[in-house]
């Protein structure tokens, strides 16, 4: 069971995302409380009782490989008819492709409700908003005429290909070559692994968009580029023609999300894949970009997503399972497991670091539509630097701590945690590859020093940094020891994030090993004080508007609080370690051998 938390999510919409600011830029103003409330029940229906009821069928029938074809899931293919036809494709993509031009903030509770009930099947959506994002940027009028509009009525999907069995991370191995035909097309020869949804039959045609080199292209990153290879060609028409030389000759299996097949894919085995160039040659990196940063900020929406989902679950469990008589001895019978003090500990961690990583995910939505939209170009230059500072927080943080939450999931199951038949174990082992794919944690931590600290000497994160000190300032005003609490705390970790990239400026020169030990630090640091800064800004909120909803907004002031006193300090701890005297040492000390 799966119940879609929207008031919650309309309360970080509209108190801390700003959805009436959003709202009011050009293009989005559909997006008025009614709609967004409407498109949101919507959503939440479609997922508690169509998706959410097969995500445990897809764990135990997972997608099946025969002889180069891929069977999904039963049920799967007539859900994404359900979930093509109802528009959520095209939610946040533009009207002249047949999309329903919503900014990114209304797409994001829904890309949380897809996830959440069903992490298996919204990676198969996720990867071709990626798709569409590449071509709207790069593509030519004829690519996006073609395939755009295909791929947002679902009748296609799309994929991104950049791993090989040589090349990880490490892009500038890579070794598919991309031969020139003399007609504009190219044969593409080579192989792909852990290619999300790289062949299924849940729709008539997948574009697979191609990291490759041409033949005089220049070493490393620089000589990459990108392709559109459909496995099926598309005519001049539109129609679809022959098949294309790329199949898929294994899939993955894995620890979790395993209705999601993940393809190995060869290019060229029966004489060349016909493929065109996206953009310009040898800036395909560039373009492929473009997908990663909209696949990041989707991950890190996972997280959130599987967080909740585990939360739910853990909390509808310990309000039915009886064990214990309460420490306090204010009952002789035993009673449910809510009432023991531990339990509540688990399960308030639960609530507040999904909270926090829901509103600060959604605040970056927000500055994403602001940087797209704002009629100001300075504007847009600052909200846009917001929020490509955010994206790795939001995919590195939250997929961590979505690890700690469905494994406390478990553990407040206890040994019918561990048992499959709950769901809580799948939960746990769907979420494990969220910090992985799209860039692991290190790669997502050192972004944000190289790319989003020292690039623009810490301008972005000075300004947030700043906003913090508001807001510290904002929580002195209230009475109450739940807001002294938060100011105390907010004030704190705000330093120390502060301090943390002072440290990173100053030494990632002269000092890169020690800066770089403590890179993933940073981001924990950055989205634990991130995230209490949101927590701070809802209990300022429900403050104000408590008495419409006593009961919301009593939880959000508790909840909040107990991430003050609870998650905060960790901020502490987190900056001793990494800005302590030559913090690299006790990391490098052991040799390789000694390992």
């Amino acid at each position: 069971m799966y119940n879609a938390p929207t008031n919650d999510m309309l309360f970080v919409m509209k108190e801390l995302a700003g959805l009436d600011e959003i709202a009011a830029l050009p293009g989005y103003e559909d997006a008025t409380p009614e709609t967004v409330q409407a498109v949101l029940g919507e959503a939440s229906k479609l997922c508690g009782e169509v998706l959410a009821p097969l995500n445990a069928e897809g764990d135990r029938n997972p997608s099946r490989w025969d002889n180069g074809n891929v069977r999904a899931t039963p049920g799967f293919a007539e859900a994404f008819r359900q979930f093509v036809s109802g528009g959520w494709q095209g939610v946040q993509h533009p009207q002249e492709y047949e999309g329903q031009g919503l900014p990114k903030l209304v797409a994001t509770p829904c890309i949380e409700m897809l996830n959440a009930s069903n992490l298996s099947f919204a990676l198969c959506p996720l990867l071709t908003d990626g798709a569409i994002e590449a071509l709207l940027t790069a593509g030519t009028e004829e690519q996006k005429r073609h395939y755009v509009p295909r791929l947002i009525a679902g009748d296609w999907t799309g994929t991104m290909n950049l791993t090989e069995p040589q090349a990880g991370s490490d892009l500038a191995a890579v070794r598919t070559r991309a031969e020139p035909q003399g007609d504009g097309t190219y044969k593409l020869f080579g192989t792909k692994i852990f290619i999300t949804w790289g062949e299924h039959d849940m729709a008539a045609n997948i574009v697979h968009l191609v990291l490759a080199r041409t033949p005089d292209a220049p070493a490393g990153v620089k000589g990459i580029s990108l392709f559109i290879v459909p496995k099926f060609l598309v005519n001049d028409d539109g129609s679809l023609g022959a098949r294309n030389d790329v199949h898929c000759v294994s899939i993955e299996h894995k620890l979790g999300i395993k209705a999601s097949p993940t393809a190995v894919l060869q290019f060229g085995d029966h004489g060349g894949a016909i493929g065109q160039l996206v953009g310009e040659e040898n800036r395909g990196l560039e373009y492929m970009f473009i997908m990663m940063n909209a696949a990041r900020f989707a991950v890190g929406m996972q997280g959130v997503a599987m967080s909740d989902r585990a939360y739910q679950k853990a909390a509808a469990y310990a309000k039915e399972r009886v064990q214990s008589r309460p420490v306090d001895g204010s009952s002789k019978e035993a009673v449910t497991i809510i009432h023991h003090p531990d339990v509540r500990r688990m399960l308030s961690t639960m609530r507040a670091l999904t909270e926090a990583s829901r509103a600060l995910a959604y605040v970056a939505a927000a500055q994403s539509d602001l940087a797209r939209r704002h009629p100001d170009a300075q504007m847009r230059a600052m909200h846009e630097a917001r929020y490509e500072y955010l994206v790795p927080i939001v995919k590195g943080w939250s997929t961590e701590l979505s690890i700690d939450v469905t494994s406390l999931g478990v553990q407040v199951l206890g040994g019918m945690g561990f048992i499959e038949e709950t769901g809580a174990a799948q939960f746990y082992r769907d979420a494990r590859i969220l910090p992985i794919y799209e860039g692991t944690t290190a790669i997502q931590a050192n972004d944000l020093i190289g790319r989003k600290t020292l690039r623009d000497g810490g301008a972005a994160a000075k300004a947030l940094i700043a906003d913090i000190a508001r807001t510290v300032a904002a929580l002195g005003a209230q009475d109450g020891a739940p807001f002294k609490s938060m100011q105390n705390h907010l004030a704190r970790g705000q330093q120390a994030l502060a301090s943390v990239v002072d440290y990173v400026l100053a030494n990632a020169k002269t000092d890169p090993n020690a800066v770089f030990a403590g890179s993933v630090l940073y981001l924990k640091l950055a989205g634990i004080v991130l995230g209490g800064w949101q927590m701070a800004r809802a209990m300022l909120a429900s403050a104000r508007l408590k008495s419409a909803d006593p009961a919301f907004h009593g939880a959000k002031i508790a909840t909040a609080q107990f991430y003050a006193e609870h998650v905060l300090p960790q901020a502490v701890a987190l900056e001793a370690a990494i800005v302590s005297a030559k913090g690299d040492e006790g990391v490098l000390a052991l040799s390789a051998d000694q390992f």
